[in-house]
């Protein structure tokens, strides 16, 4: 199973918006076959394996999801591991999916197969974070990415930002671009920094460059009133760009890759339960990105709605005037945002934090 679960990281940039998966056969305490889930629309992984082990007949399938029951746009896995006649399949978790949800494991115990899950659950959930959530909590993953100084700090009072970090943290935020389902910015930051959220091949590396195949991800902006300039970069066509806005009479900018979408209101501005949800439901966003200022990333949290806080520290001091990283209006201890250290490395100089928020 390990071993399958590493084959479904070779996913990691192109399987989006299904899961990343992986399968391996054994026959007589011999790998005949192995594959992974290489990109939405061609085979699964269990397909590959039993394509490159030709025949199955006996072996067991290790498969770090739950083999689907339904057609899509390729057959059932369970039916095909039935037809190869395996005798055994272990997957590390049932799939959350409803419309597969335990009925892949009974067709296969229905033909006679030894069907059990739970090996390396937890590894295996590490793989899709993001699909996991849009099955079990109708939203995407969620991951707010910050630059700050060592002072907590993110920009001068100015606004002026470039460049808090050094050129090894900016290639991997690219990276982080580049598994995401969609990367989503406030308004503020376009008028700002005219941000064009694309991912730049030019910082990674070519190892990583010849994964990428997916289409790029898809851009969102809170613009509530509709006041996006027309000549900003983010409307340059470069990728697909929904713009999010309240109830107004504006008349949008005219661009074949932009789209619109009316967003309800609350008393905090736009719901921004409403909008992941949305996300999840209507445009297939499994891991959604988060890059923006203070403020937006602020409601994010208080709306409980990060699951990640990415932050990169530069070995500066930006001093008391610069902004700060997160607006959080507490007054008291009570309030404080727990978080948890995931993740801690260096960068050149730079160092970046995973903290989960529960």
């Amino acid at each position: 199973m390990a071993r399958a679960i590493q084959l479904a990281w070779k996913g990691l940039y192109t399987t989006d918006p299904n899961p990343r998966v992986g399968c391996v056969l054994v026959r007589d305490g011999q790998v005949i076959g192995e594959g992974y889930h290489v990109r939405a629309g061609e085979g699964h992984a269990e397909v590959n394996a039993l394509a490159q082990a030709g025949d199955a007949r006996g072996a067991t399938a290790y498969v770090t999801l739950e083999p689907c029951s339904h057609y899509g746009r390729t057959p059932p896995c369970a039916k095909g591991l039935v037809d190869a006649g395996v005798t055994r399949v272990v997957a590390a978790m049932v799939d959350p999916n409803p419309e597969v949800a335990g009925r892949g494991l009974q067709i296969l115990r229905d033909a006679g197969i030894a069907a059990e899950s739970g090996l390396l659950e937890a590894q295996a959930r590490e793989l899709n974070p993001g699909f996991l959530s849009r099955m079990e909590k109708q939203r995407p993953f969620i991951r707010v990415k910050l630059a700050m100084s060592a002072d907590g700090r993110t920009a001068m009072a100015s606004g002026e930002s470039k460049w808090i970090t050094g050129s090894e943290a900016r290639a991997d935020v690219q990276q982080l671009r580049a598994r995401s389902s969609a990367i989503l910015t406030g308004l503020g930051s376009i008028l700002l920094d005219d941000s064009a959220l694309t991912v730049r091949p030019e910082e990674l590396s070519a190892a990583v460059r010849a994964k990428i195949d997916k289409p790029a991800p898809l851009r969102v902006v809170l613009d509530t009133q509709l006041r996006m300039p027309s000549g900003a970069r983010i409307t340059d066509g470069s990728s697909p760009t929904l713009i999010c806005h309240g109830p107004v009479s504006a008349q949008p900018v005219s661009s074949s890759e932009l789209t619109y979408q009316q967003v309800p209101l609350n008393a905090q501005g736009l719901d921004l339960h409403w909008l992941v949800e949305y996300l999840a439901a209507e445009r297939g966003v499994n891991e959604l990105l988060v890059e923006t200022g203070a403020t937006l990333a602020g409601a994010f949290l208080q709306a409980g709605l990060v699951d990640e806080l990415w932050v990169y520290m530069a070995p500066k001091l930006l001093g008391s005037n610069a902004r700060p990283l997160l607006q959080l209006p507490f007054d008291t201890m009570a309030e404080a945002q727990a978080l948890k250290l995931k993740d801690l490395r260096q960068f050149g100089d730079d160092v970046r934090f995973i903290w989960q928020t529960s």
